[in-house]
């Protein structure tokens, strides 16, 4: 059966941009998998403990020298791994906030990567799998804007994703989303407007194309 992750972490609920484009990918995804399975996290509304160092190196002692409570603190760890590993493909939302992502996509990150398991090693057991990142932003962090160079989401999550588990990542960023909330961006609102609409777009032919291949 396919299997599709679909990670979201705005605290913005229905006035999320990223939720509204992970579901179109969502959507169009089950449109050409009718009989798949969705595993949704929502990070926001259940969010992840921050990782401790009990779990943190459980994952260096073998299973059957672990203590009980090793065992107990990396269960987490080894449950959000293998949803990983069970995916044929991922999508993520991962809102801008103060210029990196979320804290809960954060803890999300630092369960899943498990050294000469899912990272550090060429034969990750999640190496190569399509995982589409919807990384939102409330303004414009382009080539030529003023807050070019600012945006220390994407490039974090290239190679987090994309090195260090060796996923095959895609990238599809809304920008000034908050220009219909901040009055000193209303000028900005139809350019706003045309990038949510392409983002859509990008979402659903990503979702076509990945049933295609």
């Amino acid at each position: 059966m396919p299997t599709l992750l679909h990670i979201d972490s705005s605290l913005n609920g229905d006035n999320s941009v990223s939720r509204e484009v992970t579901k179109t990918f969502r959507d169009a995804w089950l449109a050409q998998h009718p009989d798949g399975e969705v595993i949704y996290r929502d990070l926001s509304a259940q969010p992840l403990p921050h990782i401790d160092a009990l779990s943190y190196y459980a994952p260096n002692v073998p299973a059957e020298d672990r203590t009980p409570e090793q065992q107990a603190s990396y269960a987490l760890r080894d449950e959000l791994a293998k949803e990983l590993e069970a995916a044929d493909a991922v999508v993520i939302g991962a809102p801008l906030y103060n210029y990196t992502i979320p804290s809960s996509l954060k803890s999300w990150l630092d369960h899943v990567i498990i050294g000469g398991r899912t990272s550090q090693t060429e034969e990750s057991t999640v190496a190569g799998k399509p995982v589409t990142v919807v990384t939102s932003r409330g303004g414009s962090y382009a080539p030529g804007t003023p807050m070019e160079g600012n945006d220390f989401a994407q490039n974090y999550l290239q190679w987090v994703l994309g090195g260090s588990l060796r996923l095959d990542v895609n990238f599809i960023v809304p920008e000034l989303t908050l220009a219909r909330i901040v009055p000193a961006m209303s000028g900005l609102i139809e350019k706003a407007d045309a990038s949510r609409a392409e983002a859509h777009e990008q979402a659903r032919e990503r979702a076509k194309a990945l049933a295609a291949s």
